[in-house]
């Protein structure tokens, strides 16, 4: 028999009504389930309780956490927090002395974050300067 297995059961979904949907589907197919953390298991009365208990816990928390982060973000707003990049059409200008401290800073062994605070500029500016490729790319 087939099985899923997750670490928690908040890892595998985010609504109550989801992850009911998704256990009795699970049942439907005849396919075991497994949360390590939570020691649920689908196949008995009690097992089932506890998964959709622990469903609508998960969601709670779920809520809880986006509640939060939306009140802290009013609170940044509200203090003059900006986020989301440099503004439309902003163009910066790298002047020589700044492309001059990048390579030090570069080959002082400096990271590029480091050398981007230190100029101003953005990170994937600094890559272009240096003619290499950031991480992630």
């Amino acid at each position: 028999m087939a099985k899923i297995v997750v670490w928690r059961l908040d890892r595998l979904g985010r609504t109550a009504a989801g992850l009911t949907a998704l256990f009795e589907d699970l049942q439907r197919r005849q396919i075991g389930f497994e949360a390590l953390r939570d020691k649920v298991d689908l196949s008995t009365a009690a097992g089932r309780l506890m998964a959709n208990v622990l469903a609508s816990v998960a969601a709670y928390e779920n809520e809880v956490r986006s509640e939060r982060i939306r009140a802290g973000q009013a609170v940044a707003l509200a203090n003059g927090k900006r986020w989301g990049g440099s503004r439309k059409g902003r163009r910066v200008k790298v002047t020589a002395k700044q492309v001059q401290a990048i390579h030090r800073l570069n080959d002082e062994g400096q990271k590029v974050a480091a050398i981007a605070r230190a100029t101003g500029l953005s990170r994937p500016t600094i890559y272009n300067i240096l003619g290499t490729t950031s991480p992630a790319a």
